[in-house]
């Protein structure tokens, strides 16, 4: 891999994992538009960690109030908002830890056409535009229930579908039961931890098994561009969509997955 290639592919992935628009989608143009060879899985895991580390980072205060309050309901201290929270990060959590490890092989034997993705990009960014455009509401991402949460999970499994975007359904969903913009991005968020952990488990899973030797400079790049750009891309897309809202990335969605749709057809 040359510089170019590792700067490319970490803000891709730094950027495209938290806006509603479909990292894989994304990932797909890079060969399309370059003729880089695979970057192996060695550099898939560090991008991960990268996009880990920022949402982490960003959302620290509130993951310490939700351990603290998680750690002491298990203790019979009670539950307040803050451990309820941290269940239904949990219950959204387990359909798409389910349906992933059961599907893993079929998922990426079958769906990976670039067909699929710009059908999906485009299908899901209309819903996307609809729950924001008809159903959104006022509520907080504490005022949910466990029901709320595991109806967030359902779709959220349906993320595994390349060119869904997990980011997207899943404030689909928030929205779509009442959540705020802003609330939908933040839960999103929260439940897009769990999710990094098991695929980054995964595919270290995977290159523990694989042969291909590692190139540790790029890995230490694509790991803090990606954590830098991943960052960024939180802060100031809650900002813009406390001012405009989603339909400007609903018809990004729908320009991208159309063309798509005509590259490769």
């Amino acid at each position: 891999m040359d510089w170019l290639q590792v700067i490319v592919l970490a803000l891709v992935q730094g950027i495209s994992e938290f806006l509603p628009v479909s990292s894989s989608a994304h990932l797909v143009l890079v060969p399309v538009l370059t003729d880089w060879p695979d970057q192996g899985l060695a550099f898939d895991v560090a991008l991960h960690v990268g996009s880990l580390s920022a949402v982490v980072l960003y959302f620290r205060r509130d993951l310490v109030k939700m351990v603290t309050s998680f750690s002491g309901s298990l203790v019979g201290r009670g539950q307040d908002k803050n451990s309820r929270l941290a269940w239904w990060v949990i219950l959204a959590t387990i359909p798409v830890g389910l349906v992933g490890l059961a599907c893993k092989d079929l998922i990426e034997e079958n769906l990976r056409s670039a067909v699929l993705i710009g059908a999906s990009l485009a299908a899901f960014g209309l819903l996307l535009g609809w729950a924001d455009f008809r159903h959104r509401g006022s509520l907080s991402e504490f005022e949910l229930t466990w029901k709320d949460a595991l109806l967030i999970g359902l779709a959220q499994a349906l993320a595994l579908i390349p060119g869904t975007s997990r980011s997207g359904i899943t404030m689909t969903a928030a929205l779509m039961l009442g959540l705020s913009r802003e609330a939908s991005a933040r839960f999103s968020f929260l439940t897009s931890i769990p999710v990094i952990i098991l695929a980054g488990g995964l595919k270290t899973l995977d290159l523990l098994e694989s042969p291909m030797p590692v190139d540790w400079a790029a890995l230490a790049g694509g790991t803090l561009l990606s954590g830098i750009s991943a960052y960024l891309c939180i802060h100031y897309f809650l900002i813009f969509i406390h001012r405009i809202g989603m339909q400007p990335f609903v018809i990004y969605r729908v320009v991208l997955g159309l063309w798509l749709l005509w590259f490769f057809w």
